[in-house]
């Protein structure tokens, strides 16, 4: 049985990606920008619309950003049921 992502609003995403090390950067409008430096000393950024509730897309397609610096087995339990 494949799971369901959770429904999350743009500050909870923000909150569960502080925990893996991402900090506020920067905002333009409604859109926050999440930053933290990589092991290699590069910079990771991710980019999450600061709404009351994210479309289903929109939260898979920042699933897959963050995919690309946390592996998916870590994020899974915050993104779904």
């Amino acid at each position: 049985m494949s799971h369901k992502l959770r429904r999350l609003s743009g500050k909870e995403v923000i909150s569960i990606l502080n925990k893996f090390g991402f900090v506020f950067f920067t905002q333009r409008g409604s859109h926050v920008k999440l930053r933290r430096i990589g092991s290699a000393g590069d910079k990771q950024t991710l980019t999450v619309p600061s709404h009351d509730e994210l479309d289903v897309g929109t939260l898979r397609a920042i699933v897959r950003q963050a995919s690309r610096y946390i592996p998916e087995e870590q994020l899974k339990p915050y993104f779904y049921n």
